[in-house]
């Protein structure tokens, strides 16, 4: 166990957790929602400190991040529980295995060895995905640290329902925030992850943008019937230009059925292309469509030209004619991260 950063001691050996918004206040010998975090004689501990259930090299394309360093391979990491347990998790093995007392091996990895084994395997930066990162926060302020010492960049893939405190301690070393906003209001959002205080993800979205310069990316998993309101996604994409910047990648992927909502049917094309040209139309410049193989969104497409400039099969680049910010053929400015592609 590792004393946790983030938390606050209250009377009665009662400790109140600081690391996501739900501010889990926990009594002596009890763990918190996402059960990752224990008081022990009202001092919090983190139980997943290094603990690994996932490590994999992977394309960035596939957290996914389409404009930071497309093609480049992240040394990705995820370990156990979750703070949303969502009905429809793709990665429900790990997540939910703190939860339900079912059996999910780990395996310690200090964030040294992180790196180390990233810069072994050519990996240019680190990846925290595949469980929210946020709990096992320590850890991963950690890896960051080591990981921006040796010159990788590092990745969040998460549900964004942290703290402002959070965000502010790991805000320095974070290069990229890939953050869901899996709805636009109240409720979807309790029917998808359980929460009512959904707003609270939007304003860290936006303090990791303007305060912290992070490069910030947005996905929304479609699931019909849920959150396929067009009207709800229409107020999305206002929301992401206005407070985001029209040049923020937004990713819409096709739902799949999974764990609880196997009754639920994967989203149509035809939803996720309707819900695409919406985002457009409101000022987004770079809306992709993902979970579907071979479709045309899923190229990076010049806004003035419509020259594509990166061309991608599923999650993996095939060509790519940025070496810069501009395009090669009108020189308009893509935002993100291109220096060093090989233009082809």
């Amino acid at each position: 166990m590792k004393e946790a950063l983030l938390y606050e001691k209250l009377s009665g050996d009662v400790a109140s957790c600081h690391v996501c918004q739900r501010r889990c206040r926990i009594a002596e010998g009890d763990l918190g929602y996402c059960r990752t975090r224990v008081n022990r004689d009202g001092v919090l501990y983190s139980l997943t400190y290094g603990q690994v259930s996932t490590s994999l090299v992977a394309p960035i394309e596939v957290k996914p991040v389409h404009h930071y360093l497309p093609g480049s391979r992240a040394y990705s990491l995820g370990s156990l529980g979750c703070n949303f347990l969502c009905d429809g998790c793709q990665n429900y093995e790990i997540s939910f295995a703190l939860a339900e007392g079912s059996a999910s091996p780990a395996h310690y990895v200090s964030p040294e060895d992180s790196v180390r084994i990233a810069m072994e395997k050519g990996c240019e930066g680190i990846s925290w995905t595949y469980n929210e990162p946020t709990l096992w926060f320590e850890y991963t302020l950690d890896g960051a640290k080591a990981a921006k010492a040796f010159g990788l960049y590092t990745n969040y893939v998460t549900n964004g329902f942290m703290t402002m405190e959070a965000l502010d301690t790991i805000g320095p070393h974070l290069d990229v925030f890939r953050v869901d906003i899996k709805a636009f209001e109240k409720r979807a959002y309790q029917k998808i992850a359980h929460i009512d205080n959904w707003e609270g993800i939007l304003e860290v979205a936006r303090r990791a943008k303007s305060h912290w310069n992070m490069h910030v990316e947005i996905v929304t998993n479609v699931i019909p019937g849920i959150n396929d309101d067009p009207g709800m996604m229409r107020d999305l994409a206002q929301w992401i230009v206005s407070e985001l910047g029209p040049g923020t990648p937004w990713h819409l992927t096709r739902f799949f059925p999974h764990w609880r909502m196997k009754d639920v049917a994967p989203t149509p094309r035809e939803t996720l292309e309707m819900l695409r040209e919406t985002g457009i139309k409101e000022g987004l410049t770079y809306v992709y469509i993902g979970n579907i193989p071979g479709h045309p969104a899923n190229h990076t497409y010049c806004p003035s030209c419509k020259q594509i400039l990166i061309e991608r099969f599923d999650y993996d680049l095939v060509q790519s004619k940025l070496s810069a910010n501009a395009c090669p053929f009108c020189r308009w400015h893509i935002p993100g991260r291109f220096e060093g592609l090989d233009a082809a």
